[in-house]
């Protein structure tokens, strides 16, 4: 196993991780596109972890790009070294908070928004801090496109129940759907079988994994 100094080393001499200390860190708001040579839809998975979802959709769908955004840099580079082995140019890492998230982002720059198992600050003091509660929502709907999808998924019931309730204070909203039990719904197909390592470690404790997907209206 590799040390965290190592890692960060690693990653920071790889074109797929744009970090602090990168000329691109500080320029790449709305040069997104020109960074992946394209013109194809952008997707980003907030808090990515090691970027289990970024990568698999960047397997699946070679004709959309995707950023994970994490901001923790030794779990960027398992994503990266998954990138890079298997030789995806259509998928990047962003190492910085989502608090930032406008400062690397344009308005309606982003196609798609997936937001996969967060940290649930259970603490009652530590709800604005939530990465789906209105704060950041209304961060989310700058950067997206007007028809853009935000999707969210986790095991934890009341995070997920604090999300419907945050939703439910908007009027801003359209194709709203949820589900308590996404591998028994409709909507399982919309998640692709992709697994994070935290949707595999719940999942064999007998957690239900929930969903939703909705879409800024204006």
């Amino acid at each position: 196993m590799k040390s965290k100094l190592k890692r960060f080393e690693i990653i920071a001499g790889r074109d797929n991780v744009i970090e602090p200390g990168k000329e691109l860190f500080n320029t790449i708001k709305g040069k997104w596109n020109s960074y992946f040579k394209n013109d194809s839809p952008i997707t980003i998975e907030l808090a990515c972890g090691r970027g289990e979802y970024s990568v698999n959709l960047a397997r699946q769908f070679p004709n959309r790009n995707y950023i994970g955004i994490d901001k923790k840099g030794d779990r960027l580079w398992k994503g990266s070294t998954w990138a890079v082995e298997d030789g995806l140019e259509n998928v990047a890492f962003l190492r910085t908070g989502i608090l930032f998230i406008e400062s690397f982002f344009e308005q309606a720059e982003v196609d798609e928004v997936w937001l996969t198992f967060p940290d649930p600050l259970p603490r009652k003091r530590d709800a604005k801090r939530r990465l789906s509660s209105t704060r950041y929502l209304d961060m989310y709907k700058k950067i997206l496109k007007k028809d853009g999808y935000f999707r969210f998924k986790t095991d934890n019931t009341d995070l997920f129940n604090f999300t419907l309730e945050e939703l439910s204070y908007r009027n801003d909203l359209v194709d709203l759907h949820y589900t308590h039990d996404l591998y028994n719904s409709s909507l399982r197909p919309e998640c692709f079988d992709i697994k994070t390592k935290y949707e595999e470690i719940f999942s064999a404790k007998g957690e239900v994994i929930k969903y939703l997907r909705f879409r800024f209206a204006s």
